[in-house]
């Protein structure tokens, strides 16, 4: 493969967040699926590897696709309330997008592993994120499993009831895409 640009956004995958609830009841409090609906990665590649990365998120694309757990079913209002403290603590109205940039790009057993730069909420922090990649007849599967902590980021995970029901700090983030490049 010679030098080329790819561009895949939501309409190739599905970027999502995933909660963990902590406090003395955290029975109570439901385990969020977060879908990022509107997002871009933009993948520079030189000869046979990929050499750039730079993806950006719309915060305010967010939207809770579902939550597990709890005393009760996610209700739609509950799913909305979820949505309007997320989008807060995020301060999407001051940062609206989130960045990952890969400063470095390395072919590994399975993918790649990209060492970058996230941004979250106007802070960066160095993030490794490694990719599973696969190709067969032209087309791409791409995934990643990440962990990242809200706390790094300046965000103070949300809670209820004087802090006994919390959001947990970690949140996993995962991508599960498929990609055809143009003349595949």
């Amino acid at each position: 493969m010679s030098a080329s640009t790819w561009t895949l956004s939501d309409t190739d995958g599905d970027l999502r967040l995933h909660t963990g609830v902590s406090g003395r009841v955290s029975g109570a409090g439901h385990r969020l699926t977060i879908g990022m609906l509107a997002w871009r990665a933009i993948v520079t590649w030189e000869g046979d590897a990929p050499d750039a990365v730079d993806v950006t998120v719309d915060v305010a694309s967010l939207q809770v696709l579902g939550g597990e757990g709890g005393l009760t079913p996610l209700s739609d209002p509950e799913r909305r309330l979820a949505r309007s403290n997320a989008l807060k603590s995020l301060e999407e109205k001051k940062h609206p997008t989130i960045s990952y940039r890969a400063a470095t790009v390395e072919s590994v057993t399975g993918g790649f592993r990209l060492d970058g730069t996230l941004t979250i909420n106007g802070t960066a922090h160095p993030q490794v994120v490694d990719v599973v990649a696969s190709e067969a007849d032209g087309v791409w599967q791409l995934s990643l499993d990440v962990t990242v902590r809200q706390t790094d980021y300046g965000i103070k995970p949300f809670s209820l009831m004087m802090g006994t029901v919390k959001v947990a700090d970690e949140v996993r983030v995962t991508l599960d895409a498929e990609y055809t490049p143009p003349g595949a």
